[in-house]
């Protein structure tokens, strides 16, 4: 398991890389002004998926993102 500290920093990584600093800090100030229940948004994301279509996205998604 990696350390508090290290998932704080990657995910501020990938934030800026992909949206730049501004807003990247926009998006964490929204997130802690906003009450936002992880697990309830988590629940619908999949929903429209049917396993297949799911298995093949994560496929589609590691073969993507390998880090090796």
């Amino acid at each position: 398991m990696r350390a508090d500290a290290v998932i704080r920093q990657e995910g501020m990584n990938i934030l800026i890389e992909k949206l730049g600093k501004v807003d990247a800090e926009r998006f964490i100030s929204l997130i802690i002004r906003e009450p936002f229940d992880y697990t309830k948004w988590q629940n619908g994301l999949f929903e429209d998926l049917t396993v297949r279509e799911l298995s093949e996205k994560a496929t589609e998604y590691i073969k993507n993102n390998e880090r090796y």
